[in-house]
């Protein structure tokens, strides 16, 4: 059984809840620039982390800012590990130049994510870019995943993400977005579930969606559950 967990949310993503977020969460996965945000919205999401002591990790995604990166683009291998290892560069770069900061993780976004979830050769392509920028980053996955057998794979750590707000199918896979019920609203459901998850072995990481409406809140109430418990909360 787990005694600490690390608690994550989307960040950068220009959705009006970063600040608030920030005081509850303790990995911030920082949109760099293709599904969302831009340089000066990283340059400000950095700026909020280091702030409140909230390690940064990069969320790279498609690049497809009109679908927020949650429509599966059909690109080779090659494309798919030069995507990663962009967005991963430029949000290292912002963070080091801009705040003297190193990333901490890489949480691959939306399509890209679940995608990677059962596409081994699609999982190598993203992990072949994470470490080719760095290899001491850490690779978020749902455990199981491809992804994350890629990640220990090539030799990189990974940690193995719970969802607080998602749905999930009996195979332990996230229910798609575009199904009822695959995000969760009610605080009262995510709070029931919530440290039995983080006390699972097999769960090193909790996601708070950061445009789920009252996100901001909802970690607020998830990181007291999770203290109340007695679990430390702590960056990976």
């Amino acid at each position: 059984m787990a005694d600490r967990i690390d608690l994550n949310a989307d960040v950068g993503e220009q959705c009006g809840q970063d600040i608030p977020l920030m005081q509850c969460i303790t990995s911030a996965n920082v949109a760099c620039g293709a599904h969302a945000g831009n340089r000066v919205v990283m340059r400000e999401t950095v700026d909020l982390a280091r702030a409140f002591g909230v390690s940064i990790g990069a969320h790279p995604g498609y690049e497809d800012h009109e679908n927020f990166g949650r429509k599966a683009v059909q690109l080779s291998m090659e494309k798919i590990t030069d995507l990663i290892e962009k967005q991963v560069t430029l949000l290292a770069e912002v963070a080091m130049v801009h705040a003297g900061i190193c990333l901490r993780h890489v949480k691959a976004h939306g399509a890209l994510y679940n995608a990677a979830v059962n596409d081994r050769e699609l999982a190598d392509a993203i992990v072949k870019g994470i470490a080719s920028v760095d290899r001491n980053l850490i690779v978020l996955g749902l455990p199981g995943s491809d992804l994350v057998t890629a990640a220990e794979a090539a030799g990189l750590k990974a940690a193995r993400e719970g969802f607080a707000d998602r749905a999930y199918r009996d195979d332990g896979t996230l229910v798609p977005r575009s199904e009822p019920g695959a995000v969760i609203h009610d605080p009262t459901d995510v709070l029931a579930r919530v440290v039995p998850m983080a006390r699972r072995s097999d769960i090193d990481t909790i996601c708070v969606h950061g445009d789920t409406p009252g996100a901001a809140q909802l970690a607020l109430r998830i990181r007291a559950a999770l203290e109340a418990a007695h679990l430390h909360v702590r960056s990976l």
